[in-house]
C-alpha cells in the first residue's frame, strides 16, 4: 500500500476501530470521506440534519457501547451538532464528531479571511460539549489522531470527542502509518479497601446507588450479587436503569422521586455508591440528605465527591472494583424482598390512582415491547413516565436524554438506535416523542424511509409543550407560546413514505395498534392523541422542597 488519500486512511482507520456503522451529511467539504467508506463495508446513513448526525451517532453508541460516529461538514455543519454533542458529553456517550475544516491552504493564523464556511477557531467551538479536541495539522496524520480520539472517548468517563480536518487533507495521497499501540490495562489499587469494607460489615440498613458509570462498565452482575450479599435495596439512576432485571431481589422500583423509594435512601446508614455523581435531576437539587456514611466507587475521585463527600473513595472501574469487595453474607435478604415487592405495589397503585393513563400507557409498553426491545424516549412528558417508570429488562435498552436534557433528542437517536440493532442482530427500537420534539428533526422521516430502519416512533400529541403548559398551570399563568394547532403528521409520514395511523388515548385501540407495529417488519408511526399529567421524577412534582 504505497500511498493513500486521507479520506482512504480515514476509512481504514475506521474499520480498524471495528466500526460497523456511521452517521452523516455530505458537503462540499467532505465529499471524499463518502467515496472513500463506500469502499470499507461500513455502513454510511445518510441523514438530513447535522445534529440528527449527532444525536443518531449518541444512539448507537448507548444502545451497543461501541463509539458512535458522526461525519459533518465545515463551520456551520459542524456548528449544527453542538446540542446533540452537549448530550452526549452530559450523558458521557462515546461520540466522535468528525467535522471538515477550511482548506490549510487558505487559512491565514488570526484572519476571518471569508472562506466558504470558515470560523476562526472551530475546534474551539467544541471545547465545552466535549472531553478533548484534535484538528489534524498534516494528511498523514489523520489516521493516528482518529485513533487518539476514539480511544479518548471510549476511555472511562466516556464522553464525545471532535476530530477536524482540512478539507485539502482528505484528497492528498500519503504514505500509511501504524497506528499507536493501545494503552495498558491500569493496574487497580485501592489502598482504602479495608476501610470500605468495614463499614460495610458495620452497616445495619446498608444501601447500593449505582449510576451510568456502574452501567457503562457492565457491573450489573458483579453488583446484584453484592446486593445480595450485603440484603442492600439497589437505586438505579436514569442513567442505570436495566443495570438488574426488573425480578432481582434487590432491585427497589424506581424512581427516587416517589417518597416510598426516597424512604429507602433516608434509612441508610452507609451507601455504597456506583458510578455517580448525585445529580440534582436524581436527588432533587440535592434536597436529599447526605447519608451518614458514603462510600464511593468512581473512575474519577473529583466526580465522585462534588457533590457528596465521601468517607472513602475507591477509584477504578465500577466492576473491576466491585468485584474486589466481598463482604459477609448478611442476613435480611428475605424481608428485604417482601419490603421492596411492597414498595412497587404502592407505588404503581398511586400511579393508577393518579393517572390513569400513564398507568394503561406503561402496562401496554411492557406487554407489547419485544424482550430484546429498546426505547428511546425524547423530553415529554411520556418520556418522563417512561424514564421514572418502565421496567427496563436489561442494560442499554432505555435511552433517555436526561444528561444535558435536549429537547429533540429521540427521534433521530433512534435512527442511531435502530442501525445498531440492525448491525447486532437486535430487535425493535420503540421512539417515544412528543409532538413538538418530533418536529426537531421530522425531516428525518426521509432517512428512516430510506434505510428501512426496525423503528417505531410514537408521537404523544397534546397540542403543545405540555410539560411547560403544566409549569404554567402550577403558577397559575395564562398559556403562552405552550399551544398550537398539530400537523397532520400521519399525512406527513406517509408522505415521506412511512407508514402512519393514529388513535385517541392508551386504550386498546393504542394497545392493538402498537402491537401490531413493533412486530412489523417496517418503519412506522403511530400518532396518540392524549394529555398526560406529569409523574413525581419531573422537577414541579418533587416531593422534596427546599427549607424555607
Amino acid at each position: 500500500m504505497a500511498g493513500r488519500t486521507g479520506a482512504q486512511q480515514l476509512g481504514d482507520a475506521l474499520t480498524a476501530l471495528g466500526a460497523e456503522v456511521v452517521f452523516g451529511l455530505p458537503g462540499v467539504h467532505n465529499l471524499p470521506l463518502w467515496e472513500a467508506l463506500a469502499d470499507t463495508g461500513i455502513r454510511l446513513v445518510n441523514v438530513r440534519h447535522e445534529q440528527t448526525a449527532g444525536y443518531a451517532a449518541d444512539g448507537y453508541a448507548r444502545r451497543t457501547g461501541k463509539l458512535g460516529v458522526a461525519l459533518v461538514t465545515t463551520g456551520p455543519g459542524a456548528a449544527n451538532t453542538l446540542g446533540a454533542v452537549g448530550e452526549a458529553m452530559a450523558s458521557a456517550a462515546p461520540v466522535l464528531v468528525i467535522a471538515t475544516d477550511i482548506p490549510s491552504t487558505l487559512r491565514r493564523p488570526g484572519v476571518v479571511r471569508g472562506v466558504l464556511h470558515e470560523t476562526s477557531d472551530q475546534q474551539a467551538m467544541f471545547a465545552p460539549v466535549t472531553k478533548a479536541g484534535f484538528t489534524v495539522h498534516r494528511a498523514d496524520q489523520i489516521a493516528t489522531t482518529l485513533h487518539r480520539a476514539a480511544r479518548l472517548a471510549l476511555m472511562p468517563q466516556s464522553g464525545p470527542v471532535y476530530l477536524g480536518i482540512p478539507t485539502d487533507f482528505l484528497r492528498e495521497t500519503t504514505p500509511p502509518r501504524e497506528p499507536p499501540a493501545p494503552p495498558a490495562e491500569r493496574v487497580l489499587d485501592l489502598p482504602d479497601l479495608p476501610r470500605a469494607s468495614e463499614l460495610l460489615a458495620s452497616a445495619r440498613r446498608p444501601l447500593i446507588w449505582a449510576g451510568g458509570g456502574a452501567l457503562r462498565s457492565e457491573a450489573g452482575e458483579a453488583i446484584g450479587q453484592l446486593a445480595q450479599r450485603l440484603a442492600a435495596p439497589v437505586l438505579t439512576t436514569f442513567g442505570a436503569r436495566g443495570l438488574l432485571p426488573p425480578e432481582h431481589p434487590c432491585l427497589a422500583p424506581n424512581p427516587v422521586h416517589a417518597p416510598e423509594v426516597g424512604q429507602l435512601w433516608d434509612e441508610a446508614d452507609v451507601v455504597l455508591a456506583i458510578g455517580t455523581d448525585f445529580d440534582g435531576l436524581m436527588t432533587q437539587n440535592w434536597q436529599m440528605p447526605a447519608p451518614p456514611k458514603l462510600i464511593a466507587i468512581n473512575v474519577d475521585a473529583g466526580d465522585a465527591a462534588k457533590n457528596y463527600r465521601p468517607d472513602v473513595t475507591l477509584v477504578g472501574d465500577a466492576r473491576r472494583v466491585v468485584e474486589s469487595l466481598h463482604p459477609e453474607t448478611r442476613p435480611g435478604l428475605d424481608e428485604l424482598t417482601a419490603r421492596l415487592a411492597g414498595i412497587g405495589r404502592r407505588v404503581r397503585r398511586r400511579i393508577r390512582d393518579e393517572e390513569p393513563q400513564a398507568a394503561d400507557f406503561l402496562s401496554t409498553l411492557e406487554e407489547v415491547l419485544p424482550a430484546d426491545g429498546t426505547i428511546v424516549t425524547d423530553m415529554c412528558v411520556a418520556g418522563y413516565w417512561i424514564g421514572g417508570f418502565h421496567r427496563v429488562r436489561a442494560p442499554r435498552r432505555l435511552a433517555y436524554p436526561m444528561g444535558w436534557g435536549t429537547l429533540g433528542y429521540g427521534f433521530p437517536a433512534s435512527l442511531g438506535a435502530g442501525a445498531a440493532a440492525e448491525a447486532t442482530g437486535g430487535g425493535r427500537v420503540l421512539c417515544v416523542t412528543g409532538d413538538g420534539g418530533f418536529l426537531y428533526a421530522v425531516g428525518d422521516l426521509a432517512t428512516l424511509a430510506e434505510e428501512q430502519l426496525p423503528v417505531t416512533v410514537v408521537v404523544v400529541d397534546d397540542g403543545g409543550y405540555g410539560m411547560l403548559r403544566f409549569d404554567q398551570d402550577q403558577e397559575g399563568l395564562p398559556h403562552r407560546g405552550v399551544d398550537w394547532d398539530s400537523p397532520d403528521f400521519v399525512g406527513l409520514a406517509r408522505s415521506f413514505g412511512v407508514h402512519a395511523d393514529r388513535v385517541s388515548g392508551f386504550g386498546r385501540a393504542f394497545r392493538r395498534l402498537l402491537s401490531e407495529f413493533v412486530e412489523s417488519d417496517e418503519p412506522n408511526v403511530l400518532v396518540v392523541r392524549a394529555k398526560l399529567k406529569p409523574p413525581l421524577n419531573t422537577s414541579p412534582r418533587w416531593y422534596r422542597k427546599p427549607r424555607s
